[in-house]
């Protein structure tokens, strides 16, 4: 796999769009050990990107202020760049469903902006990065980034041989990243640092788990074979949250406990990345499914007027209750191979010297 990435992105330039968070910093990790020409990140956050920065410190990484709502920074930043991952949007349920219009201008209006900006400047692909929340969407995260699916999708659909577009746009989707900003697992851990009751909503909600390394090979993987239109999901095993909590216990001797306090707003007890009605065209391949568009060209008598007769009822869609399920003794085995978790135990450690 590596060899297929390295000879893809030789020579080339990569930009992406809200670049210094958590898969930013792990696909630039990567990609730098990699022949890579240039990496643009392209961000609004001065701090983080300073930081970034410093920890890289290699000539071969540019930074650029920029907003993708402001279509001008990206024309101005998408010159010589051969691929794009568009990373950046609004993610934390709770603040998109006090402020809904403000996930409609990053995340849908951006996406846009990014897209066109993109096939304006000849970009060989775009893989833009979803959301478990798009599928059956139940919050302004999901319905935004299901919109934002949408927007590549339709994007890609113009496409044919006479037509001046050259960009590939293609998609991948996943869950929540092991202890990636926002997540979970950090917040489990330093309620566990401060020895009170760790917080949960529900301990029979389960969720995908996903490290971040995997998160981005996926991401690399749509970025070499990436068709058209094209949705990738990586196959993951899950876990219920009372088996996540008693295995943090396990590995932090913690005896404090935890309490409950309920569902919040927007917040699913299952995790879904196919729906039914795309898990009969998705495509197993080996760890992933690639989920295909509904059709590709502008022919809109495929919609009104053409389908197909399929008994549901015999399909299941691909969730994180009906995926692998870990016991503790995994989900401790998974955990322990986490850097973040390594480096609290040190820590701990350290402090008990």
């Amino acid at each position: 796999m590596n060899d297929l990435i390295n000879k893809t992105i030789k020579n080339k330039t990569i930009l992406i769009t809200g670049g210094t968070g958590s898969f930013g910093n792990s696909v630039v990790d990567t990609l730098l050990n990699l022949e890579v020409k240039k990496i643009t990140i392209f961000s609004r956050d001065e701090k983080k990107q300073f930081d970034m920065r410093n920890k890289f410190d290699n000539p071969r990484l540019k930074f650029v202020i920029g907003d993708v709502r402001d279509r001008d920074s990206l024309n101005s930043s998408m010159k010589g760049v051969n691929f794009v991952f568009h990373a950046a949007a609004l993610k934390q349920v709770p603040t998109c469903e006090f402020f809904p219009l403000e996930a409609v201008k990053t995340n849908i209006l951006g996406t846009s902006n990014v897209i066109l900006s993109a096939i304006e400047a000849k970009v060989e692909k775009v893989v833009v990065l979803s959301t478990d929340k798009a599928v059956y969407p139940i919050n302004s995260v999901g319905i935004s980034k299901a919109m934002m699916e949408k927007i590549m999708i339709a994007e890609s659909k113009k496409y044919d041989k006479r037509s001046n577009i050259a960009t590939i746009l293609c998609g991948v989707r996943y869950g929540n990243v092991l202890y990636t900003r926002g997540s979970v697992l950090p917040y489990f851990v330093s309620l566990i640092k401060q020895n009170k009751k760790i917080s949960v909503t529900d301990p029979n909600m389960t969720r995908f788990l996903l490290p971040l390394p995997e998160a981005v090979s996926l991401v690399l993987y749509a970025l070499a074979n990436g068709e058209r239109g094209y949705m990738y999901v990586k196959k993951s095993p899950a876990c219920s949250i009372k088996t996540l909590t008693e295995s943090l216990c396990r590995i932090f001797d913690y005896k404090t406990g935890i309490f409950e306090t309920g569902i919040r707003a927007g917040e699913k007890v299952h995790e879904t990345l196919i729906t039914k009605e795309e898990r009969i065209r998705a495509i197993e391949i080996k760890e992933y499914f690639k989920i295909p568009p509904e059709s590709q060209g502008l022919d809109y008598n495929k919609y009104f007027y053409r389908g197909n007769s399929i008994d549901l009822d015999k399909i299941e869609p691909y969730t994180s209750e009906n995926t692998e399920q870990l016991g503790v003794n995994k989900t401790t085995e998974l955990l322990l191979r986490l850097n973040e978790i390594k480096q609290e135990l040190k820590e701990i450690k350290q402090k008990q010297l």
